[in-house]
């Protein structure tokens, strides 16, 4: 039977207005699965929708469903970016479609999640994707205590009680009064739940129409806003955890309480925190379930030691020193000699011919394009005949169809050479990032890359054994940084 396969479609607005066509995605997507003698029978389009977070979407749902169902056993999408933008969420798509037996086909990245190698550049561009789009909004976020010192609007709405007026911060003369009331019922009767429950029985909403509830409560009872002090430069973003308080900037606002009254009512939060036990986040072990001791037993970090340790023998090694050990291996992730040999083979020079053949016929098409509509132009203007306009724009509609058809079969051919044969520059460049970047990646990052590519890490007393999934050779590079931790007789015929 052939391959079932679905066709993501996602452009956003802006994308769109960039001329990102999602008939053009689509037929490439086509073309590629006609080449592949698949079958398409989904197409899954989320329109002018962003990627920042796409799980929720209801198109997703339904792709999600006909993967469970096996209705499709496969999806292909133009490229990462096309499907989603988070990190987390494409590591959740992969593991997802890994558990159902299907394939992730991403046909800019050349990325076929069925291969093992497939699965690590999966892995490893979409958190060097992430990392990129978060340097970019750093420097955004670097003029934002610049513009708090200055007092102005850092955007969003105004809070509760105050509204921007002429890019002024004034009293809400609607919300403002209630505002003071949640101070005074809360001061009187010390619970915030009373509070709001009276609220909502004197028939008051919040900004939304919706009931209020003690978490609200809490929030207008904390911030300082309400005696004058406006807080900014506090998260890093909406919904963000807090920066340090010594970034934190007050400027002067409109004042709804007394200092007496909120600080009042901040004392009394202050001891009903002191009885409330709070569960601490547990940590993110970069190496559970892929470290074993030389023993042939599993370690783990337990909550009382900062080690792992195997429960047997009583082995132990910190984990800083695992991950300058797998960071410094990855000094030596090239492929070998022989196999960079292969991708500069007579495929690769024939791909390069076709993609310079591509560039020639898109400037064809485009100067063909433009006649065309200079036809039209000229018949909308009545400056061409009715007999002279079908004359002279017929054959040139048809020429541009056929010089599209042409474009697309080219573009599919492209696609599958690259999906059969990744580029050993792009295989060293990724590879060099990988490393050079790591310290900069979330330790959420770095396990799901860790995940993706090693198959076990083995820990003797005076060695480290790193078992990668997808390495053909190791060449002889530098030493590592802990030589006598790092078991450099690394095996040769790895799996994958």
């Amino acid at each position: 039977m052939k391959k079932r396969i679905g066709v993501w479609i996602r452009v956003s607005t802006e994308e769109q207005v960039k001329d990102e066509s999602p008939k053009h995605h689509e037929e490439r997507a086509k073309m590629y699965a006609q080449m592949k003698d698949w079958h398409i029978i989904e197409i899954y389009h989320l329109k002018a929708f962003s990627g920042k977070s796409v799980m929720n979407h209801a198109e997703t749902k339904r792709m999600m469903k006909d993967i469970k169902r096996g209705h499709i056993t496969g999806l292909i999408f133009s490229k990462l970016a096309r499907f989603a933008r988070n990190t987390r969420e494409l590591l959740e798509f992969a593991d997802y479609f890994n558990q159902h037996d299907a394939d992730l086909i991403s046909l800019e990245e050349s990325i076929d999640t069925s291969t093992p190698a497939g699965r690590f550049f999966y892995t490893l561009a979409a958190a060097l994707a992430e990392w990129e789009r978060g340097e970019i909004s750093s420097l955004i976020r670097a003029s934002v205590p610049v513009r708090a010192k200055l007092g102005k609007s850092l955007g969003g709405e105004a809070p509760y009680g105050y509204a921007w007026i002429d890019k002024e911060l004034v009293i809400n003369e609607t919300e403002a009064p209630i505002r003071k009331l949640i101070f005074e019922l809360f001061a009187k009767h010390k619970r915030k739940r009373t509070v709001a429950q009276m609220l909502n029985e004197q028939g008051y909403r919040t900004r939304r129409g919706k009931g209020f509830t003690d978490s609200f409560v809490n929030r207008m009872l904390r911030d300082p806003i309400a005696k004058g002090l406006r807080r900014t430069n506090y998260t890093a973003g909406h919904g963000s955890k807090r920066k340090p308080k010594d970034q934190w900037i007050f400027v002067e606002a409109p004042r709804v309480v007394s200092d007496e009254l909120w600080e009042t009512c901040n004392a009394l939060l202050d001891a009903m925190a002191r009885k409330t036990t709070k569960t601490r986040r547990r940590g993110i072990h970069l190496f559970s379930g892929i470290a074993y001791c030389s023993c042939g037993s599993r370690m783990y970090m337990r909550s009382n030691s900062p080690k792992y340790v195997c429960n047997e023998c009583k082995n132990k090694i910190e984990p800083d020193i695992l991950e300058e050990a797998f960071h410094s291996q990855l000094k030596d992730f090239i492929f070998s000699d022989i196999e960079i040999q292969k991708h500069l083979s007579k495929e690769e020079t024939i791909l390069k011919e076709k993609e310079t053949l591509l560039k020639a016929l898109e400037s064809e098409y485009q100067k063909l394009k433009t006649k065309v509509v200079n036809v039209l132009d000229l018949y909308h203007e009545g400056n061409m005949s009715k007999q002279a306009f079908e004359e002279y724009h017929t054959p040139l509609y048809e020429e541009l169809k056929q010089k599209e058809s042409t474009l697309l079969t080219l573009q599919g051919e492209i696609d599958g050479m690259k999906i059969q044969s990744l580029s050993n520059e792009q295989v060293i460049h990724d590879a060099r990032d990988l490393h050079s970047q790591w310290k900069t990646f979330s330790r959420e990052d770095k396990k799901a890359i860790i995940e993706a590519i090693t198959k076990s890490v083995i820990v003797d007393t005076d060695t480290i054994t790193i078992n990668l999934l997808y390495i053909p050779t190791f060449k002889k590079a530098a030493q590592p940084q802990f030589p006598s931790l790092i078991d450099t007789n690394m095996p040769q015929n790895l799996e994958g």
